[in-house]
């Protein structure tokens, strides 16, 4: 009996039942493409960040402890020993800590002083050595493609970017766009360089980076190697590594990781927390301090966090939106239909059993609006993903519970106004028109 009256109900409230349904797809449209968006948002704003520079530096011991002292560590000391330097045979180990899939990008400086000549002016510059676009395999065996063209994306460089190359051949360089401005050149010029080596470079490109980088020249690592008489060496290192915000843990952990328990440090040290990857790079490097670039990293967790928030509230306010509807409708429907109600409980139906029978309309028409939902919400997360990202969203299974238990809510308490009316109805009062 009680099936045939539902299925009666909802054959003859089919356009009402049809609007609850789409009301409900609504809401579970937005919910399954915010729930899918946020918890692919972490990788995606990390990506996006990515592109403007590194947010770690590995240095020299030596080098980190004057730059704590005064702030900045400076150039290298051309008359230093080895200990204020990094052994360039070792950064392939970066790609072997725990969290090596994380570091996303990395290149490697060595910074020396000389005498830069163009076509007739003369300057003494900085002149860095890295790498441009360095493939190597890394002791993992899995080949690693890194160097400033994926690190330093932002800049703006008129030509093109200088090749790594080798000894043999011809060497080319980057210029910034002051120095270039005072020595006179622009790209497919060629620039002499003198230290205590000297060569002629070919100038690839010339580039505007906006910092203190346009007043240098930067040269392939073995060619700032060989006039400097630093070969194997390099001064630091920037590395870029997708991350996850710190919390009071990340925090404790780097003023001081012996502060905290075993499980404490298992959880930090198998976190992708800033401070967990630079104590990761610490192990393998020999005399190396990693030292996260909190301008950098502290943004990208305040990004994320407020990002993941915006996904939170719209979530919520569709799905407030999405049960007042249903409450306006179903309430809507208990009004039309208290003479039929008032009759069924007269004859014996129990408040109860009636309550059951309009919050099972309700729950199946939600349900199925809420599986029309999910799969359009599905097709708005590829289209935010790539309109915003430029690449897709995973889908996550853990979205279709959620999904379900967040439908199965915004039902009840859509119908809860209904159930406190349909409660409130007396059959003779009813039945008699009042």
């Amino acid at each position: 009996m009680f099936f045939r009256m539902l299925t009666g109900a909802l054959l003859r409230q089919r356009g009402r039942m049809a609007m609850i349904a789409l009301t409900m797809a609504l809401g579970a449209s937005i919910c399954t493409a915010m729930l899918n968006v946020m918890f692919d948002v972490g990788d995606k704003v990390n990506q996006e960040l990515k592109s403007y520079g590194a947010n770690l530096t590995v240095v020299p011991r030596g080098a980190s402890f004057l730059g704590d002292l005064y702030g900045d560590a400076g150039p290298a000391d051309e008359s230093a020993g080895q200990d204020k330097y990094l052994a360039e045979d070792e950064l392939p180990k970066l790609k072997t800590i725990f969290w090596a899939f994380n570091i996303v990008d990395f290149a490697p400086y060595l910074q020396t002083d000389a005498l830069v000549k163009g076509s007739g002016n003369a300057i003494d510059a900085p002149v860095l050595g890295t790498w441009f676009d360095k493939r190597f395999d890394s002791p993992t065996g899995e080949s690693v493609q890194t160097g400033m063209v994926r690190l330093k994306s932002w800049w703006d460089v008129d030509g093109a970017w200088a090749q790594d190359g080798g000894p043999e051949g011809e060497a080319s360089c980057m210029v910034g766009a002051n120095l270039a401005s005072k020595l006179g050149v622009r790209p497919g010029d060629r620039v002499s360089v003198t230290a205590k080596g000297g060569a002629r470079l070919v100038i690839a490109g010339v580039f505007h980076s906006g910092g203190s980088e346009d007043d240098c020249l930067f040269a392939p690592l073995w060619f700032a190697q060989e006039i400097s008489g630093r070969q194997g060496l390099v001064s630091r290192v920037e590395v870029s590594a997708l991350t996850t915000p710190e919390n009071e843990l990340a925090r404790r952990a780097a003023r001081d990781p012996n502060s905290l328990s075993r499980h404490e440090w298992d959880t930090w040290y198998c976190t992708a927390y800033i401070s967990s990857i630079a104590y990761q790079i610490e192990e393998v490097i020999s005399n190396a301090r990693a030292k996260p670039v909190l301008q950098v990293a502290e943004s990208e967790g305040a990004i994320l966090q407020k990002t993941q928030l915006l996904m939170i509230l719209l979530t919520a306010l569709s799905l407030s939106c999405a049960s007042l509807a249903i409450s306006n409708l179903v309430t809507a429907s208990v009004m039309e239909r208290s003479a039929e109600i008032g009759l069924i409980k007269a004859v014996g139906a129990t408040s109860f059993e009636v309550s059951a029978l309009i919050i099972t309309e309700t729950m199946i028409t939600a349900l199925l609006g809420g599986a029309l939902g999910y799969f359009a919400g599905l097709g708005f997360a590829q289209l935010i993903g790539h309109t915003v990202f430029g690449s897709a969203i995973e889908i996550r299974p853990l979205v279709i519970p959620l999904v379900t238990l967040l439908t199965v809510t915004v039902a009840l308490a859509g119908s809860l106004p209904a159930i406190r009316l349909l409660l409130s109805l007396r059959p003779a009062e009813v039945l008699h028109g009042r």
